[in-house]
């Protein structure tokens, strides 16, 4: 859910975009399934729910079984290369978002690791806006953590282009 938060707070605050979240959890307390959808526009959203997603960014092979026949078949997917087993035939970006956040010591910025890929390999959000929006809203005391996670996942999408 920060990710998601992050993410919308970043293109409605920081690139003046129109931006709509909706949460959706399971039925367990902590730990289970949950997804956020983010509809992102230039002009006022009249419908906040997604039909067919843009993208999919899954951190669980729970949300990838779960959320990839919402995706449009020619759909960005990013997943999380330790946790998710795409479909053989899906077309996939892939990141170890968790790795890399068990190597920064705190496995729950893995989000972050990700949002930081996804912003080195999109055009539609840019980095100062999401750093701003890590800046803005989470607590003092991680602060550092989060933004060493954001530069991991935008170092990792750099350095396999380079790698290409």
């Amino acid at each position: 859910m920060l990710a998601g938060f992050l993410l919308g707070k970043a293109f409605s605050l920081y690139q003046d975009l129109e931006a709509v979240m909706t949460q959706s959890y399971g039925p367990e307390a902590r730990g289970g399934a949950s997804s956020a959808s983010i509809v992102v526009a230039d002009y006022p959203i009249a419908y906040p729910f997604i039909q067919n997603a843009d993208v999919l960014i899954a951190l669980s092979q729970e949300g990838y079984s779960r959320y990839r026949s919402e995706t449009k078949p020619d759909g960005v997917i990013v997943i999380d290369e330790g946790l998710v087993n795409p479909k053989a035939d899906d077309k996939t970006l892939a990141i170890p978002a968790t790795k890399l956040a068990e190597g920064m010591g705190r496995r729950i910025v893995a989000n972050v690791v990700m949002l930081g890929y996804f912003c080195a390999i999109s055009d539609v959000i840019t980095r100062e806006g999401m750093e701003e929006a890590i800046r803005t809203s989470v607590k003092p005391k991680t602060l550092s953590l989060n933004m060493k996670a954001f530069e991991a996942g935008f170092a990792y999408a750099k350095e396999e282009v380079r790698g290409s």
